[in-house]
């Protein structure tokens, strides 16, 4: 890879951490569970772009596939707090 591209990689992996670091700090001390719903939301995104990014770097398939199985994972689990905050319940 050239040198662009390889600085490019690492600045986004950096900013990319950066902003777990901040997502986890906000689950931790957030003051409402809405607060922490949304971090926690945030932060699995940000879990499946190091993913993608990872993939990029490497040219690696297994990291594409990761990626791919956080967002689906993330994706329910953010229906299924969202549910239980909205009526306290997450099976009717």
């Amino acid at each position: 890879m050239t040198t662009l591209i390889t600085l490019t990689i690492l600045f986004a992996q950096g900013c990319t951490m950066l902003a777990m670091l901040f997502c986890a700090i906000r689950l931790l001390l957030g003051p409402s569970a809405q607060d922490r719903v949304l971090a926690l939301d945030t932060l699995w995104m940000c879990g499946m772009i190091l993913a993608l990014v990872m993939g990029i770097r490497f040219a690696n398939d297994v990291y594409f596939e990761m990626a791919l199985l956080i967002a689906l994972t993330g994706f329910v689990s953010s229906i299924a707090l969202t549910k239980f905050l909205t009526r306290g319940e997450i099976i009717e």
